[in-house]
């Protein structure tokens, strides 16, 4: 594995199941009624996203890779191309799956979320990935992001091989579940994002039994403690601040982005990475919004990762 010697490397998050998503916000609502929204917001959801437009406000150049069909891919590439956002779309015969969000402002009911059913990409749309991420020089870093809809299938074959080529000349980031986890925790990873409630689904639920193929490892566990192990074997654990929950959702995604923007760009130890990520985390949780908080002066930054 090789890693540029003086820029920062640039950062691709792959995002396997991509989410055409609309906020509703009501004063109250009631179940088993008809409901009016006061406010309605759209958005694209997926963990690569989330994690790219962190990315972006830090400042680290990255590029958000995603699976796009029928007319609600269309409305996420304007959403994307409207924000600015460096995107890499891959055209599927699926349409994107669809999601929506419910808010009540008067706090009578807690945030609830509605995902439709998950869209596996067809088999044009993983050879175009695996081709784009084969034609990448080394050194750069790639991040897999959330659940990856048919990944055991043949159709996914070519993806999941470039995506083991990408290993052994660059960095590889995974926060994943269901299959595509199993399959990766058992693979050579430069970071393993891990929840505590997908680390159950492996072989080993405890962190110091896995894979010292896995370089680095950072085990999640919402509002709960943080542990890590990092490449030497040495292990710590991080408590997040206490916040007062306005959303959590995307707050895992914040944290990655954080870790990586760390460890990768400004080449720290993983153990400062996490440090420097646990606060923007719980801002994050503490506000609507993914990756929306405000951020801190640039120098408290800058001194969190040194």
């Amino acid at each position: 594995m090789t890693m540029p010697t003086t820029a920062a490397p640039h950062v691709y998050t792959l995002t396997g199941n991509l989410l055409a998503e609309r906020t509703l916000e009501f004063e109250r609502w009631t179940p088993g009624r008809t409901q009016r929204a006061v406010a309605e917001t759209f958005q694209v959801g997926g963990k690569g996203i989330n994690v790219a437009k962190m990315l972006s406000r830090l400042g680290v150049a990255n590029t958000a890779l995603c699976f796009t069909g029928g007319a609600p891919g269309v409305e996420c590439e304007q959403w994307l191309q409207a924000r600015g956002l460096a995107f890499r779309s891959f055209p599927t015969a699926v349409a994107t799956r669809a999601g929506t969000v419910i808010r009540d402002r008067s706090g009578g009911h807690a945030e609830t979320t509605f995902l439709g059913p998950d869209a596996a990409p067809g088999a044009g749309a993983w050879d175009a990935c695996a081709a784009f991420l084969d034609s990448v020089p080394g050194g750069h870093v790639l991040a897999l992001c959330g659940s990856f809809p048919g990944w055991s299938t043949p159709d996914a074959s070519g993806l999941r091989a470039a995506i083991a080529r990408w290993a052994e000349r660059g960095p590889l980031v995974v926060d994943t579940y269901g299959p595509a986890l199993v399959e990766l925790a058992a693979s050579p990873l430069d970071l393993l994002k891990i929840n505590r409630d997908e680390l159950r689904t492996l072989p080993t639920a405890e962190i110091d039994a896995l894979p010292r193929g896995l370089r680095h490892v950072v085990v999640t566990d919402g509002p709960r403690a943080i542990q890590l192990r990092d490449h030497d074997g040495a292990t710590a654990t991080f408590t997040p601040p206490p916040v007062q929950e306005v959303s959590a959702t995307g707050s895992g995604d914040v944290f990655l982005a954080c870790v990586i923007a760390s460890l990768y760009g400004r080449r720290t130890s993983l153990a400062e990475a996490v440090a420097f990520a646990v606060p923007h985390a719980s801002a994050n949780a503490a506000h609507p919004g993914i990756a929306e908080y405000p951020l801190p002066p640039p120098d408290f930054r800058i001194n969190a990762l040194r």
